[in-house]
């Protein structure tokens, strides 16, 4: 079965550079919906459980209890990042994601038909929504390396500020969806908040298997490179005779740029979930919104997240792949923005900031994943991306949500730092700021190495 996921490459079909130019953009859409739409139905199934929470709060889990169940995902979705990505690396990565789709939605849909039917052991929702974690974590590295094999360095990064929209739009109306089954299919029991969005995870999982391929030379065309005349990079002509434990040891173990990337995305996590995940109780405690307004902070970040994903990725691609430098203008604008999140009193001044910080901060996080295009051949993409994101789901979540909740919790005693203690939402911004000038570091460096590859690509094309 394995056989079924690995990369088709039949005989060239012969057609000329101008005919594969024509029709290269319809072909293209069919791969990029499908990736679009995997990853959009995996949010689905991802944030449906907090939408879920008082419906299972009620029936008799705990507020502790359903943090070890979150803690589970993440737990399981970063270690899969990375060990699956390994799997997945070099294989048809559109049909992989497709395929795990549908696991992860199975194992959905078994939790929804155990809270039908009241028998729903928390240890058994654990296991299986880790399994859910598992399924799902290399989904974002598969769609950027499905994106990648379609188009060139100067493209790619507008395409994936585009996909990128996929799991804002899905973490969006993911609640919203899971209610809706819920209520008009299953009478309101919470067991239709987990089938409803599984079911449609299967329907597009299974689309997915069949639909569109997951480069040009599968269809018997050229390279991307080759049909929009961009020089093939030295990491993919050296690894197309490698075997895929050396091109993992060569390209991601032994590669500086990849562990710098590694650091920099754990600070620019911090920055991020240390917003989404705190704003509204940030302002409903410190600045005696109410739960409302508080609610509604989330919506102005996700939307300026949205918009900053498509702007910054596009602009990385006038600046001829310069995706660190774009990173650092963005962290610096940061820098800047925060404070009218930090001194902002009235609802209109917080949510302002919030549009602006979620443009800004979207940037680094979309680019860092793209940098690592760069600097690793494509059969070592997914591994690579994934380890950039093990990094921030281990240690920038442990800083992002443990952390920010000692030093913000009246009732704790605050988080001892170099000497001194942070305690209190006004200490939170401490840990802000050295979050963006540690980011801003790391990829300073990088953006040294990305310049060196960017002029020497360029002299190979004159």
């Amino acid at each position: 079965m394995l056989h079924y996921f690995d990369l088709k490459r039949p005989k060239k079909l012969g057609l000329s550079i101008a005919d594969q130019r024509q029709r290269w953009l319809r072909e293209f859409l069919k791969a990029f919906l499908v990736v679009f739409f995997v990853y959009f139905s995996m949010y689905l199934i991802r944030n449906n459980l907090s939408a879920a929470q008082p419906l299972l709060v009620k029936d008799g889990i705990s507020t502790t209890q359903l943090g070890w169940i979150g803690y589970g995902f993440s737990l399981a979705y970063g270690i899969g990042k990375t060990v699956l990505g390994y799997v997945v690396d070099g294989k048809n990565t559109k049909r992989f994601m497709s395929f795990l789709l549908i696991l992860a939605a199975l194992m959905t849909l078994i939790i929804g038909v155990a809270l039908l039917m009241n028998h729903a052991p928390v240890g058994l929702i654990l296991v299986l929504w880790s399994l859910n974690g598992v399924f799902q974590s290399p989904g974002g590295s598969a769609s950027l390396s499905t994106i990648s094999r379609w188009t060139t360095t100067t493209t790619r990064g507008r395409y994936i500020g585009i996909w990128n929209i996929s799991h804002e739009f899905g973490g969006a109306v993911a609640g919203v969806i899971a209610l809706w089954g819920a209520n008009h299919l299953f009478a309101g029991n919470v067991g239709g908040m987990f089938i409803f969005p599984a079911i449609i995870g299967l329907i597009i999982g299974f689309w997915g298997l069949f639909y569109g391929a997951d480069d040009p030379q599968e269809l018997g065309w050229d390279a991307s490179e080759v049909i929009f005349g961009e020089t093939i990079s030295s990491a993919d002509q050296t690894a197309s005779s490698m075997s895929k434990w050396d091109i993992f040891k060569t390209f991601v173990m032994k590669s500086p740029w990849v562990w710098l990337l590694c650091i920099a995305n754990v600070f620019v996590y911090v920055v991020r979930i240390g917003i989404v995940n705190w704003a509204p109780l940030y302002t409903v405690q410190q600045l005696h919104f109410t739960v409302a307004q508080g609610a509604n902070t989330l919506l102005l970040f996700q939307l300026g997240g949205i918009i900053g994903s498509v702007v910054w990725g596009w602009f990385s691609d006038v600046l001829k792949g310069r995706r660190a430098v774009v990173s650092i203008i963005c962290l610096a604008l940061t820098a800047f923005v925060v404070l009218g999140y930090r001194y902002g009193t009235t609802p209109m001044m917080i949510n302002t900031s919030l549009f602006f910080l979620g443009m800004l901060i979207y940037g680094p996080q979309l680019l860092i994943g793209v940098a690592v295009i760069s600097f690793v051949p494509k059969n070592a993409l997914n591994v690579s991306d994934g380890l950039t994101g093990t990094f921030a789901y281990i240690f920038g979540d442990l800083m992002a949500q443990v952390g920010f909740a000692a030093i913000a919790d009246p009732k704790a005693n605050g988080l001892s730092f170099l000497g001194m203690t942070l305690h209190g939402w006004n200490d939170t911004f401490i840990v802000f700021y050295i979050a963006v000038v540690l980011s801003i570091i790391m990829l300073a460096i990088i953006a040294i190495g990305e310049e060196k590859r960017i002029r020497q690509q360029l002299k190979l094309e004159k």
